[in-house]
């Protein structure tokens, strides 16, 4: 399954181009969609959360990455429909009310659709509200908010405190991350889950759909 090594490869390199040619002869092979995805997509944007991790490679290393898998998914995606194979799970993510910044937001984002998760980006400046209509409405499992400013943290214990209003704290996941935010935090706030960088709070969110 070379082509699928080769899918891997150009992705971690960020070709978008070759990428979305070589998952295109895949499909024209016979390869199942999800293998296609599993083994050639996502296996490649596991390693670039690795990598990311390990200081290896930068924040523009991964949005080329990410660009290359999203050409690569909008092939499959109608396939994939077909063949009745679901995300894995699904996640609404963004910054909080009076919050602007949106790059680490944006890398959660792109490493939790590299885990094959479904996610809805709210965008920033997200009110309490907005995040639980959307988990309610769409059926998200986990909220993520993001914070840069000290001064917008307060809002996510505002998010806890909305899900437990509207009744759906003990079926939603709450997550939450960015510069300032620190674990301690987190349970101060009754949120589930902190973590420190993207790669992180992808592997965290599969696990707490598991």
């Amino acid at each position: 399954m070379s082509i699928l090594t080769d899918i891997s490869e150009n992705l971690q390199r960020g070709k978008a181009k070759i990428v979305k040619e070589l998952v295109q002869q895949a499909i024209d092979e016979g390869i199942p969609a999800n293998q296609i995805l599993e083994e050639g997509l996502l296996g490649g944007m596991n390693v670039v959360g690795e990598k990311f991790k390990a200081n290896e490679i930068f924040v523009p290393e991964v949005l080329v990455a990410a660009r290359a898998m999203n050409m690569g998914t909008t092939l499959l995606k109608p396939l994939l429909a077909q063949s009745g194979v679901k995300a894995t799970g699904k996640v609404c993510i963004g910054t909080v009310k009076g919050d602007l910044h949106d790059i680490g937001k944006n890398l959660v984002r792109m490493m939790m659709e590299g885990k094959g998760l479904e996610v809805v980006d709210l965008g920033v400046d997200v009110s309490p509200e907005q995040f639980i209509d959307a988990a309610k409405n769409q059926g998200c499992q986990i909220i993520c908010c993001s914070a840069l400013l000290t001064t917008t943290m307060g809002v996510m214990s505002e998010v806890v405190e909305a899900a437990k209003t509207a009744g759906i704290r003990e079926s939603v996941k709450i997550m939450v991350g960015g510069a300032p935010v620190t674990e301690a935090f987190c349970q101060q706030v009754g949120a589930d889950c902190y973590t420190a960088d993207a790669a992180s709070a992808a592997e965290a969110a599969v696990k707490l759909l598991a």
